[in-house]
């Protein structure tokens, strides 16, 4: 996502400095592949005779607050890979941390930069619905994409706080950004239906697994040239497998989710996401005090296709008024190659829309996951005030 990029395209106004990964070998093939920089197995040695200007932090989501915060107080700004963090308590010490060394927190929130929600932004700005009342999202993650974060370290909560914070993070940092409002209130239900130790066919991993003829979820990664090199050529130094079965033991994150937000300028959301979809995609649609925004898009199945995408608004009994936006089929619909283009370029493009994300954002998609966490546990409604507690807006 970095790496490359900036040796490939961005070489002269960012430069890498240096690597830290606790496992060598994948921080030295990484390293590698940002032109050969130098390696290093302690973080804070790193900085010290590094002295970057910037530390982009893509570690495991429950170790993002302690790299940021590491990076603040060194005097670095940080860039972080979404969630910010993982619950309440973290995302109150990196916003601490932020006001009290003066350093500049930004999280990559690259599905802001996709053309298709970007032109959804403009639309909605522009009053083309009226003001905006209530918004219903659909996430569908298909049994390849949705399975595979029941492979990894993203399957206990206690590493990514579940796909409500993980991945939904994504999604509630779009819906904030198009409502240009901020989150009150959070009531979830969540469950497991797919994964998990549904079944007694299983063993630990798809490559040794027995059952790899007959399972519909078998996966073969090591054919993947970046896979084996991150993974399994470096699996012996910290016993971390890539591809571990979907029905383990220990899953302890759902697969079926679904969320009512109120936001403070009066806005509702009905959310939902689902992790074993025969397709992937999303959809939504956006009610205004003057029309209706009807929005999808489909990243596999029958309805995936090359062309145009449509955005439906509806102001009226006649027909909607159809607004096409050109497909983009690279990284996140488009949205990785012009978030670089924000971090990297010495003069970034000018920004009337707010693409950028800083830890204020990060707080806001993350707490309403966090809060969907805590209701689902609690079976009541949580206040995202309550979680940020000395942080509460007056």
């Amino acid at each position: 996502m970095y790496a490359r990029p900036m040796r490939e395209r961005y070489a002269d106004s960012a430069r890498p400095v240096g690597v830290f990964d606790p496992n060598g070998t994948r921080a030295r093939y990484v390293a590698e592949a940002a032109g050969g920089v130098p390696v290093f197995d302690d973080f804070d040695r790193m900085i010290r005779e590094t002295r970057p200007d910037a530390v982009i932090i893509t570690t495991i989501d429950r170790y993002h607050s302690d790299y940021i915060i590491a990076t603040l107080e060194a005097g670095c700004d940080a860039i972080t890979e979404k969630p910010m963090t993982i619950d309440a308590d973290r995302c109150r010490a990196i916003l601490s941390a932020e006001r009290r060394t003066g350093q500049k927190v930004v999280v990559t929130f690259n599905y802001r930069f996709s053309p298709y929600v970007t032109r959804v932004k403009e639309l909605l700005r522009a009053g083309a619905i009226g003001r905006p009342t209530l918004v219903d999202f659909e996430w569908f993650l298909d049994r390849r994409h949705g399975a595979d974060y029941f492979r990894r370290w993203h399957r206990r909560k206690e590493n990514s706080g579940g796909l409500l914070v993980h991945k939904a993070t994504h999604h509630f940092d779009l819906i904030n950004w198009w409502l240009e409002d901020e989150p009150t209130t959070v009531f979830a239900n969540g469950d497991r239906r797919v994964y998990g130790p549904t079944r007694a066919e299983r063993g630990e991993r798809c490559s040794t697994c027995r059952h790899a003829q007959t399972c519909e979820f078998f996966v073969d990664l090591s054919q993947d040239a970046d896979k084996q090199q991150l993974y399994f050529a470096a699996e012996h130094e910290d016993g971390y497998f890539r591809d571990r079965c979907v029905f383990a033991d220990d899953i302890d994150i759902e697969d079926t989710m679904s969320a009512t937000v109120r936001y403070r300028g009066g806005h509702l959301l009905s959310y939902s996401l689902i992790a074993y979809a025969p397709y992937e995609g999303w959809r939504t649609s956006i009610t205004g005090t003057e029309g209706r925004l009807e929005a999808e898009e489909y990243h596999s199945g029958p309805r995936a296709h090359d062309g145009v995408q449509k955005i439906f608004v509806h102001r009226g009994p006649g027909g909607p008024e159809v607004v096409e936006v050109p497909m983009s089929r690279q990284g996140h619909s488009g949205g990785d190659e012009r978030l670089r283009q924000f971090l990297f370029l010495e003069n970034p493009p000018a920004d009337p829309l707010g693409h950028t994300a800083g830890s204020w954002a990060g707080a806001m998609s993350l707490l309403i996951g966090a809060g969907a966490n805590r209701s689902i546990a609690t079976r009541s409604p949580v206040a995202i005030d309550d979680l940020l507690g000395e942080f509460r807006r007056p």
